[in-house]
């Protein structure tokens, strides 16, 4: 695995303040209703996508998750103002203005979604793992899913499968602790979630997912374990998310006090201060990423703002794949 350089630390810093500061203007974006439907901020947890896109060859790797997905496909390279536009329901957008928050997409990029069912990409991760190891494309597929949906019965028919055959997939668990609003305590008879994997030798661990070293050598180790052939690994990456489930949630199941606590952990906070204490920049250094960041998300409104609605003639072509479909010409009579 690439080591953890200056360079790395100091990328690592400028993503995922970029990224804090990027949810951060979504939810003002909500508040101000140019964000309509549902929004799921990922503020506290942005140390997973920066420790496995470490980890990852993103020439062929790909990777899909739950509805939580701002942020996962910038690490994967996708234009954040294409995502903001997407958000904003703009023809610019990486669904040309269709998806919204939730339907992240991009092909090129190797990220297929953004799903708003929960667990549904749980199948879905191991059938591109299915696909990578039938073609032989010597790739792997990181599949994220939320703690509630681990406990979803789909997940066992793919953890099966997925040993049975020995797809060269990663499956993670974003454990922030609560699915919406249950505590991870009040959902199972266990609360060490990765333990799941035992029941078919699946190789199974926890890690500190609010520092990206340790998530990226968890990441690398099962990565290449799946490149080489051996099968699968399952990755309870245990964080916590700063804001509510999503925009309309209240948070009435925990207190401001735990969440301060929480923030003592924070990842971003954590890579600040080892940069500091390498010396490898100095506060006022750190402080222009600060603002350089800051900046582009504001580049990425304005591209946002700039860009038209998709035409509402649009809204057929991607719900039928075969142009002369009969229903279409029944519409138009």
């Amino acid at each position: 695995m690439k080591e953890f350089s200056k360079e790395v630390y100091l990328k690592w810093y400028e993503d995922m303040t970029m990224w804090r500061r990027f949810e951060d203007k979504c939810r003002s974006l909500y508040l101000k209703q140019k964000i309509r439907g549902f929004l799921h901020l990922y503020n506290g947890q942005e140390a997973i996508p920066a420790g496995f896109t470490h980890a990852m060859d993103l020439t062929k790797d790909s990777m899909i998750t739950a509805y939580r997905c701002h942020i996962h496909p910038m690490a994967m390279g996708v234009d954040p103002k294409r995502i903001m536009a997407e958000l904003c329901g703009k023809a610019t957008g990486t669904s040309g203005g269709m998806g919204g928050s939730m339907h992240i997409f991009s092909k090129e990029h190797r990220f297929y979604g953004g799903h708003g069912i929960v667990g549904g990409q749980i199948p879905l991760g191991a059938g591109i793992a299915f696909a990578d190891k039938y073609f032989d494309r010597k790739a792997v597929n990181i599949c994220f899913f939320g703690d509630g949906a681990a406990r979803q019965g789909s997940l066992h028919e793919t953890f099966n499968m997925a040993m049975n055959w020995k797809l060269p997939v990663v499956f993670v668990v974003e454990n922030n602790q609560y699915a919406m609003g249950t505590s991870v305590k009040r959902t199972a008879n266990h609360e060490d979630i990765y333990k799941l994997g035992l029941g078919y030798e699946m190789p199974c661990l926890a890690v500190d997912a609010m520092d990206p070293e340790k998530v990226a050598e968890a990441a690398y180790e099962a990565i290449e374990r799946a490149r080489r052939g051996d099968g699968p690994t399952f990755i309870e990456a245990r964080t916590y998310r700063y804001r509510g489930h999503s925009m309309s949630d209240a948070e009435p199941y925990r207190s401001k006090e735990e969440v301060a606590i929480h923030k003592n952990d924070d990842p971003i906070e954590l890579i600040k201060q080892r940069i500091l204490a390498n010396s490898w920049a100095t506060e006022e250094e750190l402080e222009a990423t600060d603002n350089k960041s800051r900046d582009f998300v504001e580049e990425c409104i304005e591209f946002m703002e700039n860009s038209p609605y998709p035409d509402a003639e649009k809204i057929y072509e991607y719900v039928y794949a075969q142009e002369d479909y009969p229903f279409l010409d029944k519409l138009e009579n």
